[in-house]
């Protein structure tokens, strides 16, 4: 399983706005996407802005090629972003992940 890590940050007005943004861009595009195992979005403050994390899931890197392209190292972007006054990190990491557990309450 590889994780692909993406990471932005927003003036807080905009954190509400832009979480529904990136459900309709960015996790609807990489979820329609064969290989696509599920997603993560990490939160956090800063002064006056909201880091946001998106970490993706993925079966193979020939997967994540499908969604990001010939260079997945390169952050998939949208043309609304900068409605959001997005600071966006433009390249991504890619992780190799070796262990996934959770506890069964978390599973459902």
């Amino acid at each position: 399983m590889i994780a692909r890590e993406w990471k932005c940050r927003v003036p807080e007005t905009h954190s509400e706005g832009f979480t529904e943004y990136l459900y309709e861009t960015g996790i609807k595009d990489s979820s329609a996407t064969e290989g696509f195992l599920g997603a993560q979005i990490f939160r956090r403050s800063l002064a006056g802005k909201i880091e946001l994390t998106l970490i993706t899931y993925w079966d193979k890197l020939e997967s994540i090629h499908a969604f990001a392209g010939h260079d997945i190292s390169r952050a998939r972007l949208y043309p609304e972003d900068e409605v959001y006054e997005l600071e966006p990190d433009l390249s991504v990491q890619h992780y190799e992940v070796i262990e996934h557990q959770f506890s069964a309450e978390q599973r459902g």
